[in-house]
């Protein structure tokens, strides 16, 4: 449990903040960039359920990917270390992406096939969705770069990220009247 007596400390005022390490780093640090993105993807999110009440069962599954973010931005804020005893630190786990999947594969089959990209927009719902993934997508690169610069990242962090995007983006469909109400592309229509 976590309490929170005082929301403001002053100790960010020099442009600085603490990892979960205790190590002080810039807030324009990747790492803090990085888990920063899943915090925004969160808010997302939280935007989107807002208009996802009629429809528990994706109101429910965002509602538990809301609290997975906050393990992933847990597992962002303590980078990895070769010595790490195994659940000494809160980590993503690949069980966690499995049910992803398992998620995007029961929303995905009930859904009919593409046959054109589609627009982000349609019902307040899906648009929302649409821009959680954007975000999650941003996340997931910068996630990306913190690995390309040498910092070590968990790998189901990374793979949390790419199923996510893929999850929301099925959602996003899913809130468009299982699709009734998606926006296609028109390739081309306005030249």
């Amino acid at each position: 449990m976590v309490t929170l007596n005082r929301i403001y400390t002053r100790t960010g005022d020099a442009g600085t903040t603490r990892l979960a390490t205790g190590a002080t780093v810039s807030k324009t640090d990747l790492r803090v960039e990085t888990y920063g993105a899943v915090d925004e993807t969160n808010a997302c999110i939280g935007l989107a359920r807002i208009h996802v009440t009629a429809d528990p069962e994706l109101d429910a599954m965002l509602g538990r990917i809301q609290n997975e973010l906050f393990d992933l931005g847990a597992d962002l804020a303590t980078p990895p270390k070769a010595d790490e005893v195994e659940g000494s630190v809160l980590r993503v786990l690949d069980s966690q992406i499995a049910r992803l999947e398992g998620e995007i594969d029961s929303l995905n089959d009930r859904l009919p096939g593409l046959k054109s990209f589609i627009l982000p927009g349609g019902t307040p719902a899906a648009a929302a969705l649409h821009l959680a993934r954007t975000v999650c997508r941003r996340a997931e690169r910068d996630a990306v770069r913190l690995v390309e610069a040498g910092e070590p990242v968990s790998g189901p962090a990374l793979r949390y990220l790419n199923r996510l995007s893929d999850f929301l983006f099925v959602a996003a469909r899913w809130a468009n009247g299982q699709g009734a109400a998606e926006v296609f592309w028109a390739s081309g229509s306005t030249r």
